[in-house]
């Protein structure tokens, strides 16, 4: 069963750092596109357009930060999790070999 379910905890920090910087980036051209504005663009109707994409940018690009720094922290759990079980099982397995080696000694 073992052979089927495996985690990599280096590639889950990995991940973690991918999702921060992919908030990390889309904060950043939030925040570019912030400083164009509609009056410089053109046309009445262009200049509507380029607001409303803008407000919409924003909260979109707010809720998907929000959405990736749970994501991050989720994963960032599991990982901890993962850790501490690889920690308990090979302590537990290191204490059980002693166990096994030491008793091996008092039968002879």
């Amino acid at each position: 069963m073992g052979d089927h379910f495996k985690v990599d905890i280096d590639q889950l920090d990995r991940f973690v750092k991918s999702l921060q910087q992919a908030t990390k980036d889309l904060d950043e051209a939030r925040k570019a596109l912030s400083h164009v504005r509609s009056e410089e663009v053109g046309t009445a109707r262009l200049d509507e357009a380029c607001d409303t994409f803008q407000e919409r940018w924003k909260y979109g690009s707010e809720q998907l930060s929000e959405l990736i720094g749970s994501i991050s922290e989720g994963v960032k759990s599991n990982k901890l999790s993962y850790q501490e079980f690889e920690e308990n099982l090979e302590k537990t397995l290191k204490q059980m070999a002693d166990s096994a080696t030491s008793g091996d000694r008092g039968k002879n």
